[in-house]
């Protein structure tokens, strides 16, 4: 399936779901250097929350990323940049409130169940096994030993 299918899949997907205040559009990241090839990526936002998704041909299968993080503007990447300066800004002005993690998480969720959606449909229709909801659970035990 062409990346493009895969990210307009997604994007009907997440439409579905009614989420408010979320846009998306393209963006391209190098997969390396400078130089190097460039992966294009769907890339959702809300607020300051950024979820850029992936989709693309891996050896003889396809796999699928997401990246959750936040785009900040005006002078806010300035501060944060500044030892003190910016943890004290954060602390004082933006702190990580249980209703921001509680909204970041569900915008990763509802976004994540939209990915999820895709695959299974797309699975389906090819004759592929979808995978159960233990089975798509990272196994980290050891992993890091």
């Amino acid at each position: 399936m062409a990346r493009t299918t895969l990210a307009n899949s997604v994007e009907e997907a997440v439409a579905r779901r009614r989420m408010p205040g979320v846009t998306w559009s393209r963006a391209l990241w190098h997969e390396g250097g400078f130089f190097s090839p460039q992966r294009e990526y769907l890339r959702l936002r809300r607020g300051e929350l950024v979820l850029d998704i992936c989709g693309a041909p891996y050896g003889s299968g396809f796999f699928v990323s997401w990246w959750l993080g936040e785009r900040r503007s005006g002078i806010w990447p300035f501060l944060m940049e500044i030892p003190g300066v910016g943890a004290l800004a954060h602390i004082l002005f933006r702190p990580h409130t249980h209703y921001a993690i509680d909204t970041a998480l569900m915008f990763q969720e509802a976004v994540q169940g939209a990915v999820l959606e895709v695959i299974e449909t797309l699975s389906e229709s090819r004759g592929i096994r979808t995978l159960s909801k233990a089975e798509r659970t990272p196994v980290l035990r050891g992993f890091f030993e």
